[in-house]
């Protein structure tokens, strides 16, 4: 990170009353540019969007249960603006997870249940649209114009180099026959957006924040459990880089089932599986057409969005193993 980006979070201090001068420590991140003090974290967004002022918003409507550190200052302009948070106990719970025993793990998913739960008994009313979302959905009552956006996207994946038309029509006749499964589409329910495990802070003993809800919008809940599958499924592709090789799916495998018994409503959905199965085309082929192959798709590392976009299709993506025996997915009736 640049002298030019600790700059920015000095003038935020200074410009928020607090001591510039105090020692900053950058954090891992991917939308921001993020520096931890002793008691504050200093938040920079230094993209031409609001992001940072809607989730200051978004914070007041948030209960109490969920753990958002308290805010001590927004400001600054478009292209510069922070979100100074209070620091609260704790970190990643990527970061603890390889080192801790099956009761901790487990006990932290039933703790992560309550806070989820809280996020989603909260409304979303008037809260501002994103311009962007990572899934290519809009909100609708009905499945077949939610996906809409999907469908137009899957049409320009056909026209990009390395991309084989067969998946391409494999993927658009499955969002056309499931499509139905997302009715409705369009509810109130506050969602995070981003559940990973780098959003998830625990101090050896609990859960004592959810972090950025940048992301968070009106939407279906299961909407979350698709993000937290795709972390538990690759998470490796989900922490910080300075303990990914620590980092093993294996000793991911037995969140579903935890998450099942904390929360089945997350899972009671009809047509879960097709419902989640879409969310991960989505996200995919969002991801495809940010990051075009450069190279043909057997050159690409197997966690690549073509690959999982093709397993999805044959039925061997990671989905289809949790379908197997998994609480609360079921099949097509």
């Amino acid at each position: 990170m640049s002298l030019l980006a600790q700059a920015r979070a000095r003038h935020a201090l200074d410009a928020s009353g607090l001591d510039a001068s105090m020692p900053l420590e950058l954090a891992n991140s991917v939308t921001n540019e993020v520096w931890i003090g002793h008691d504050v974290v200093v938040r920079i967004n230094a993209k031409p969007n609001d992001r940072l002022r809607r989730e200051a918003a978004l914070a007041r409507l948030l209960p109490p249960e969920v753990g958002y550190p308290p805010i001590i200052a927004y400001g600054g302009e478009v292209g510069a603006d922070y979100l100074i948070l209070q620091r609260v106990p704790g970190h990643p719970l990527g970061r603890w997870w390889p080192g801790m025993t099956v009761d901790q793990r487990r006990d932290a998913i039933t703790q992560l249940a309550r806070k989820l739960e809280a996020v989603h008994s909260t409304s979303a009313f008037g809260l501002p649209p994103l311009l962007h979302t990572p899934q290519l959905l809009t909100s609708a009552h009905d499945g077949r114009d939610a996906v809409r956006p999907l469908l137009a996207a899957v049409d320009e994946l056909a026209g990009m180099p390395h991309v084989e038309h067969r998946l391409v029509d494999q993927v658009r006749a499955i969002i056309e026959a499931t499509a139905p499964a997302l009715t409705p589409f369009d509810a109130d329910t506050l969602i995070h957006g981003d559940l990973t495990f780098e959003n998830i802070l625990w101090d050896g003993e609990r859960i004592t924040a959810l972090l950025d809800f940048e992301w968070a919008r009106p939407g279906p809940p299961d909407l979350d459990l698709d993000i937290l599958l795709r972390c538990c499924a690759y998470p490796q592709l989900h922490v910080a880089p300075d303990y990914e090789d620590r980092t093993r799916p294996v000793d991911y495998e037995q969140i579903p089932w935890w998450l099942s018994d904390a929360y089945p409503d997350l899972f009671g959905a009809p047509y879960v599986f097709e419902r989640v199965r879409l969310y991960g085309f989505a996200w995919d082929v969002a991801e495809l057409l940010a990051f075009p192959l450069p190279a043909e798709p057997r050159r690409m590392a197997p966690e690549h969005p073509y690959h999982r976009l093709r397993r999805a299709v044959e039925g061997t993506g990671y989905l289809d193993v949790l379908s197997g025996d998994a609480p609360g997915v079921s099949a097509v009736q």
